[in-house]
């Protein structure tokens, strides 16, 4: 058996949560999707799934983690010897995350290079797709696009160096670092931002509200799939850190601390986003509504051009946006790291170095094919499967598996337990019905769209991935443990 390490403080794993929570989405894509999804209207039903999705599924994770005090995989196979298949399929989709956003946390290491001497010259877009994420051109595909690849390389050896030390001296301590640092660097951008000419105008196009929305499922599938993406749920990245905590621990007060930090976050610097849109607006008569872009567009492409008209001011905050990125990027890689190392570690019975540095090596070999002239592409492409069709699917089944098939009824003493929040039968209620019912509609939902827009390349892609995933998910459920 496998000795389980612990956490060493509370802070420590209140700030690995942190850090598992607020990445690369909650920069550039929250702004996004509230602005088009009815501005302030969103927050209606943003916060209604934050507490019916977020808040208990979040718990539901921290229980069993708790409780268990394994590996995902050996959660499931106690359930049921049959599911550990299922939980190396999910392990496996997040280790598939992991080799893919490295390489965009690698685009960002690329820019912040460039920042100092703004190296992306006057045409943004034209830097991004020669030096940084490609094209669409699949005849570019055999070629490496050079400073991403390095770039790369380097994240991957960040990520190695800070997992395969001791859970306290690794991922402990650098999110005790990074983790203010983020947040200290933020609120200095979006303090600035506030006060920039102009700032209004991306505040007022941000808040807008478009009632009506409010009768449209699609704003609210926005709400829904924005908690699930912003929070990893059923990632197990909850789980797995939860399963390191000593007894006595408080539960469901630090999922209410985690979250709260979290949306807090995002909402803040969705505001000093938009100030700084607005600002371009206002300085460049461009309408806002041409400057609003989903993530890398925004990041890549849109911020660059407002740097370059910033002024002296501008050399200081394009640093400091792109230093903010790479941090969030850091700390929540090394959380989605963590299953994996977890699951194999009670698997194999290896040591924890020998662990991250063999995934590492694979993962980082794995991630040279997203550092072709198709980058951004090929990024865009096995994003869209994971998001529209695998988690949303995992997110469900583990809603049954854990309510159906498994006692949560007895989580409810261990989570009430040295908490101020408490649970109870409507928590089980909302986990049991109400959640699978809604995630299955998204999913149908996801699925559809992803089917109907894709061409012969992507679904290619899509085969080839699933087809991976089953036959290594197979062989991890069929290894025999050593024996020591």
């Amino acid at each position: 058996m496998v000795n389980q390490t612990q956490w060493n403080s509370r802070i420590a794993f209140l700030l690995s949560m942190i850090g598992s929570a607020v990445g690369l989405g909650n920069i550039w894509r929250y702004s996004y999707v509230v602005y088009t999804n009815g501005g302030g209207t969103f927050f209606i039903p943003y916060l209604i799934a934050i507490l019916i999705m977020g808040i208990p599924f979040i718990v539901l994770e921290y229980g069993i983690g708790f409780r268990h005090k394994d590996s995902f995989s050996n959660i499931l196979k106690g359930i049921n010897p049959k599911l550990e298949y299922m939980s190396w399929a999910l392990v496996l989709i997040m280790y598939l995350v992991l080799i893919y956003y490295l390489v965009i946390v690698g685009w960002d290491l690329v820019y912040l290079g460039s920042s100092f001497n703004f190296n992306w010259g006057s045409d943004p877009a034209l830097y991004f797709v020669k030096n940084v994420g490609g094209s669409s051109n699949l005849s570019n595909m055999a070629n490496f696009i050079i400073p991403t690849t390095i770039s790369m390389l380097i994240v991957w050896i960040l990520v190695w160096y800070i997992s395969h030390k001791d859970l306290n001296e690794g991922i402990g301590t650098a999110s005790k670092i990074l983790i203010p640092m983020l947040f200290g660097i933020m609120a200095f951008i979006i303090i600035f931002a506030l006060t920039l000419p102009g700032a209004s105008i991306g505040i007022k196009a941000l808040l807008n509200p478009d009632w009506p929305m409010l009768l449209d499922i699609d704003i609210w599938l926005a709400a829904f799939s924005q908690i699930i993406f912003s929070l990893s749920m059923g990632s197990t990245i909850s789980l797995t850190f939860a399963s390191y905590l000593p007894e006595g621990s408080k539960l469901t007060d630090n999922v209410f601390i985690v979250i709260f930090a979290n949306c807090a976050f995002e909402v803040c610097t969705a505001f000093g986003i938009f100030s700084i849109l607005g600002y371009m607006s206002y300085t460049s008569g461009t309408p806002l509504v041409e400057l609003v872009n989903e993530g890398t567009g925004l990041v890549f492409v849109v911020f660059p051009m407002i740097f370059n008209i910033m002024g002296p001011i501008g050399r200081i905050i394009a640093p400091l946006l792109f230093i903010a990125i790479l941090f969030a990027g850091i700390t929540s890689s090394v959380a989605i790291f963590e299953p994996m190392i977890n699951s194999t570690v009670h698997k194999l019975n290896w040591s924890r170095r020998k662990t991250v540095t063999i995934w590492s090596i694979v993962g980082c070999i794995l991630s040279l094919l997203f550092t072709t002239g198709i980058s951004c592409y090929l990024v865009g492409i096995v994003d869209g499967l994971i998001t529209d069709f695998c988690i949303l699917l995992l997110i469900a089944i583990q809603c049954i598996l854990f309510t159906w098939f498994y006692d949560i009824e007895g989580l409810i003493p261990i989570l009430n337990e040295n908490n101020k929040a408490k649970v109870g039968k409507s928590w089980v209620f909302v986990l049991k019905y109400i959640l699978p019912i809604f995630l299955f509609i998204m999913w149908g939902i996801g699925v559809y769209n992803l089917l109907l827009n894709a061409d012969n390349f992507e679904l290619t892609i899509y085969g080839i991935i699933t087809v991976v995933i089953l036959i290594v998910s197979y062989i991890f459920t069929n290894i025999i443990e050593e024996r020591h």
